[in-house]
This record gives structure tokens, sequence and C-alpha cells, in this order.
């Protein structure tokens, strides 16, 4: 594992300790009985890939009140309702903040968002135990997200067999050709290509353009960041790429179900 950008190195660190306040809040096999309980997952992979086998492009449609690079976001902040309209707008599933200190978001807000919807839906986080895999299920997430460049190859190997046991999705996401490879290693078909460089913080769709000739023909591909317009999925399309996360271009709309509904028509 190379060496972490600051700004990840710095959550990860926090990540850490936020991990052992909540242990010491509710104990691990307090949480394994929440996750015993909880609703069956709805397919995350799967949903995205019948968008795609089906000719359209698939969205994993983000909510998200702030970030560390865009400051708040959206003040008037609903996510059942974004949820509903999400849902309205054509997304193929949600990807929910649940990070506190940097994104300001709340574990509350996913369980909103998916009551209020029929919709998979990815708890965004920085997983860095497996606490929070224990957790995530708790939740009632459908999938998880791991980021390569904040793990080893052996959490990564061990957070993705321990999800896949519950029941939930992984999202590996990578940035550039050296996380890439590790993913591989990886028996995970959803593979995320952020395209937000961690040191600089700006965003370049060439990122995606460059590592989709290096991915199998078996991976379903997902770009991440810098995607804000129509022609931006046409430009991403035209290399092979039919799933998208977005969410700051749809959060900062006044309606961001109709806002989606627009990027999807062709």
């Amino acid at each position: 594992m190379s060496k972490l950008p600051s700004i990840l190195a710095e959550i990860v660190a926090r990540k850490r300790q936020e991990v052992s306040r909540r242990q010491a809040r509710m104990p691990r096999h307090e949480l394994e009985q929440q996750s015993h309980a909880r609703s069956p997952a709805r397919g995350f992979v799967e949903a995205i890939n019948n968008k795609v086998i089906s000719g359209r492009n698939a969205v994993i449609a983000e909510i998200k009140k702030a970030s560390p690079s865009a400051g708040l976001i959206r003040p008037d902040f609903d996510p059942a309702g974004i949820a509903m309209q999400y849902q309205q707008g054509g997304a193929a599933c949600l990807s929910v903040l649940t990070d506190q200190h940097y994104f300001q978001g709340e574990d509350s807000y996913l369980q909103q968002a998916r009551a209020a919807c029929e919709l998979p839906v990815l708890r965004k986080d920085f997983t860095v135990d497996h606490y929070q895999v224990v957790e995530t299920s708790a939740l009632g997430a459908d999938a998880m997200l791991l980021i390569v460049a904040a793990l080893s190859d052996v959490q990564l190997a061990e957070f993705a067999s321990h999800a896949n046991e519950l029941g939930l999705d992984v999202l590996v996401e990578v940035h550039d050709e050296a996380e890439l490879e590790r993913a591989l290693q990886l028996e995970q078909r959803l593979v995320g290509i952020n395209n937000r460089d961690l040191h600089q913080f700006e965003t370049d769709l060439a990122t995606s353009e460059k590592l989709i000739k290096l991915m199998p023909e078996d991976r379903l591909v997902v770009a991440e960041s810098g995607i804000h317009s129509r022609s931006d999925i046409d430009r991403l399309n035209n290399c092979g790429i039919n799933a998208f996360l977005i969410g700051e271009a749809l959060m900062r709309q006044p309606d961001p179900g109709a806002a989606l509904t627009a990027l999807l028509k062709p």
C-alpha cells in the first residue's frame, strides 16, 4: 500500500478513533444481533447490471449534505424526500453519506432514505474495521464501499469476504493503475473508478478513460466524481462505461430527481 494522501490519512485516523467510541457504546455482538434481524438486502450489483444489460445508463444517485472540498452542498436536506425523487427520476441505486465529521452525514440518513424507496442503498463511508462491516449490515444497507487507497490487501480481502457473508455487495474504489491492480485481486464484480485526485482534489474524466482499458470484461465499472452533464455521460459511454455515481451535480438542483431525469435523457 503506497503512502496515503494527507486528507485520506487524516480521515482514516479519525475513523479508527470513531470506531473505538462506537464499540464502547455498542459491543459487536449486539450489532450482530441487529444484522441477523435486518430485512433482506436488495441486490445492489443486480440493479446496476439490469440497467446496463437493457441498454440504459445506470446511475447510483448520491444523497450528500456536504463534502470537504465543496463545503455545505444542500442546506434543505431531506434524505427521505430526495430518495423518493431519485427513484422517480430513474436511479438504479442510492448512495448515502454516513460520515459525520467530513460530510455532515448520519446513519439515520441511510435508514430514512432506504425506508422511503425500493432502491438498493450503498453506505458511503470509510471502512477501516470489521466492526463497520457488521454495522453497515445492521443499519440496513445493501452495499458498502471499500477504498483501495485506504486499506491493505489483507484488509480488502477480509472486509470484502465479511461483507459478502452478511449478504452485502461491495463497491471497490480505485484512483489509479496500481490500485486497480490490487482491486482486481478481489472477487468483487463492482469496481468504481474515482476521477478525483486525492492529492489535488481535482477531477479528470480521463482517469476513467484510461483505467477502463485495463478492466477485465467480467467487471462492472462505475465512474465516480466529475460527472455533471449529459456530455460527460456521453463521453464515458464512448469508452464503454455505462454506470455512474453522481452526487453534487444533482444535490445542488432544486429537484434532484428531475435533474437526474434530464441527465438520463438521450
